[in-house]
């Protein structure tokens, strides 16, 4: 005999399908929510906020001098060393609309769409290594095993779609440094983690069915695999048995729904001329269309990792010949998916993210002549976030006079994710799962919303 718990949790249709988020804890919306979706487009490899947002005058009067030693004594890099000499950035700044954001020349696109952004000048982080930084930034925590941001979103909130994943990935670049860590979904139910769409071949692994499968036996096969998989939750009600039910039957829906979204040939040409867009190439702005294409058909939280911004300095990576192409690469592609989701309406339910997961030094690394110029990792950085509940043309907290630290309202990764939570209707207090006997939460311990940014 089935208890109704188990009942419930077993059918993936109907009121089943109603229960099983609340049942497994989802807390659903805890009030009224200013968005439905979140796009983050993840920077790896942490972007120099100095030669972008975060315009420093009175670093570029001092370039060449020697840091003062008390700015950084007792502070670790992670490669410099001794007494490092300023670096002030070789790019030219403008203010850029009504807000007066200072934007580089470098992001001629970002610079139109002033007025729809915000800053954070002041993030802080206390991980200044790719991997622990982007860990902290995308799951709470800088060590490996905890849900990620968009784990923790859809659990709370599900997906609006029936056929699609509540959260997908999207990558261009080099991709980022932790991996599936930042995409997982930690001990949370495994049906809320990121799912990786690919640009060629099939955008999910394993989508097609193989060679000599038809749609009718794919059917048969999954009502014989359904059977079996139901047989066994009857028997322990394991809720990650239910999951496996649960994906296989999207995996199902997907090969149908899937092929369509990806289809972004289908778009109009005034469309491909404001992103950029070649179909059937791998590229960021490709996949800011798509990030459009999934939030309209009800995706939760969609993820664009674009990677190589780590310009230490040298003949490879450096800020003079390859931090301007990789800025080119996503450029467009960023200020054309806000200004595609308010013409039509979606900004207002939709949270734009842009950004790192560090900053780098207002100090120079690498060679002093001008072609391989560079700067190390660093705990301050910026970010600029737009739709969804923020406040447009917001110029939060700042650094000091040379960029070096936050000088006034310094915000960290899980005031972000607060922040983030918030316009979603969700109490970061609030959002819990228990596991081994103690409630966890995305922003652990901390985090506070940063009320001034919120509309």
């Amino acid at each position: 005999m089935m208890d109704r718990r188990h009942f419930l949790k077993a059918s993936t249709t109907g009121i089943g399908a109603m229960a099983v988020s609340r049942l497994s804890g989802a807390p659903g919306p805890h009030f009224a929510a200013k968005a439905k979706s979140v796009i983050y487009l993840c920077m790896s490899g942490a972007p120099s906020q100095l030669d972008l947002f975060d315009y420093k005058p009175k670093l570029k009067e001092m370039s060449g001098q020697k840091v003062p030693q008390s700015l950084i004594e007792g502070e670790r890099f992670a490669f410099l060393s001794g007494q490092p000499s300023l670096l002030g950035t070789p790019f030219q700044f403008q203010r850029q609309g009504q807000a007066g954001h200072w934007i580089s020349e470098v992001l001629p696109h970002t610079a139109r769409i002033a007025d729809e952004i915000s800053f954070i000048y002041s993030m802080r982080t206390d991980q200044f290594n790719h991997s622990p930084a982007e860990l902290l930034m995308f799951t709470g925590h800088a060590r490996p095993g905890r849900p990620s941001m968009g784990a923790w979103i859809n659990y709370g909130l599900g997906s609006e779609s029936s056929d699609l994943p509540g959260f997908v990935v999207l990558l261009s670049g080099r991709p980022g440094r932790c991996g599936s860590g930042c995409i997982g979904s930690g001990f949370l139910p495994t049906q809320y983690q990121g799912v990786t769409f690919r640009s060629s071949g099939d955008p999910v692994l394993s989508l097609s069915n193989p060679d000599g499968m038809s749609g009718e036996i794919r059917r048969d096969s999954l009502d014989a695999l359904r059977g079996l998989n139901q047989q066994k939750l009857d028997q322990c009600g394991d809720p990650e048995i239910a999951t496996r039910i649960a994906s296989y039957e999207m995996a199902y829906r997907m090969q149908s729904s899937v092929p369509e979204l990806m289809d972004i040939s289908r778009e109009p040409t005034h469309i491909h001329k404001l992103y950029g867009t070649q179909p059937g190439k791998k590229s960021f702005s490709n996949n800011a269309l798509l990030a459009r294409r999934l939030v309209e058909r009800g995706v939760r939280f969609v993820m664009l990792n674009h990677g190589e911004w780590d310009h230490h300095g040298g003949p490879r990576i450096n800020l003079v010949q390859h931090f301007p192409r990789i800025c080119a690469e996503v450029d467009q592609g960023s200020a054309a998916l806000v200004a595609d989701l308010k013409q039509r309406g979606l900004l207002e339910s939709t949270i734009v993210v842009w950004g790192g997961e560090f900053g780098r030094t207002p100090m120079l690394q690498g060679a002093a002549n001008e072609p391989l110029l560079g700067r190390d990792h660093h705990r301050s950085f910026a970010l600029w976030l737009a739709g969804g509940g923020i406040k447009p043309g917001v110029q939060y907290g700042a650094t000091d006079e040379l960029g070096y630290r936050a000088a006034a309202d310094p915000a960290t990764a899980h005031d972000l994710q607060a922040t983030l939570l918030h316009c979603l209707g969700l109490d970061h207090s609030r959002l819990t799962f228990r596991f081994q006997g103690r409630d966890y939460r995305l922003t652990d311990v901390h985090g506070e919303v940063i009320r001034r940014l919120v509309a």
